[in-house]
């Protein structure tokens, strides 16, 4: 989800919620502690420099339970962000203390904010010898339909 399209689902929704994966919710008394953008410049293990840019939201659990977050609130956080950093309309990377610090990316599925996990990938597989990933098949759903070689036609 990229900083646009919050902004517009924060002025339609009543409350704000993130939802993990596993179905279980950001207690609603989180904070969101930052909001910035983040540069990356790297080189991957083919030898290719590559930059990413993302908007950063990092989301915070405290002890202040009567807290609750809303969308107005959030909207405005965005906006002052946007503002004074001049944050460009970027994708989401959210922050979400775990077992360690999570990165997701952010989602929406009508009702709720969720945080999608992500995952680590070889950007140069060829250059690494990493074999392609082989589509996997199940038979039973192959086209059963005769072909041009079908027994008795002479073709084999």
């Amino acid at each position: 989800m990229k900083l646009s399209e919050i902004k517009e689902i924060l002025q339609t929704v009543k409350i704000v919620n993130f939802r993990l994966a596993d179905g279980s919710y950001v207690p609603e008394h989180f904070h969101v502690t930052e909001v910035g953008e983040v540069h990356k410049k790297f080189i991957d293990c083919g030898g290719t420099v590559r930059t990413e840019t993302v908007v950063n939201f990092q989301l915070w659990n405290a002890d202040d339970y009567d807290h609750r977050l809303k969308p107005t609130k959030l909207l405005s956080i965005i906006k002052l962000s946007g503002e004074v950093l001049n944050i460009g309309n970027h994708e989401i990377e959210v922050e979400y203390q775990g077992d360690t610090i999570g990165k997701y990316n952010l989602g929406h599925d009508g009702t709720d904010f969720i945080l999608l996990p992500k995952q680590t990938d070889c950007l140069a597989s060829e250059a690494c010898g990493v074999p392609p990933t082989k589509q996997k098949v199940t038979l039973s759903q192959l086209n059963t339909e005769p072909t041009s070689c079908t027994p008795g036609s002479g073709c084999c």
